[in-house]
């Protein structure tokens, strides 16, 4: 699965850090949320297509103003 899009709540602290990705192989997507930084717990959603995955990623983000978005990692090649 590679990385289409990354949103972060702006928190440095772990305990309180939030990751949005939404993830794609081509013909699947699903949503990974990330709680507590990259040690912390994680659900994965499956989604239909992009569209159903922008839906859900918006849901986990609500209507907080501080989320931002992270551009993924181009990859190397």
């Amino acid at each position: 699965m590679i990385v289409q899009q990354h949103w972060w709540n702006g928190s440095s602290t772990a305990r309180f850090r939030r990751d949005v990705y939404i993830r794609s192989d081509g013909s699947q997507w699903d949503v990974l949320v990330q709680m507590g930084g990259s040690a912390g717990r994680y659900r994965v959603q499956e989604c239909p297509g992009r569209g159903s995955a922008l839906i859900v990623a918006d849901a986990w983000r609500g209507t907080n103003e501080e989320w931002q978005e992270v551009k993924p990692q181009a990859a190397a090649g």
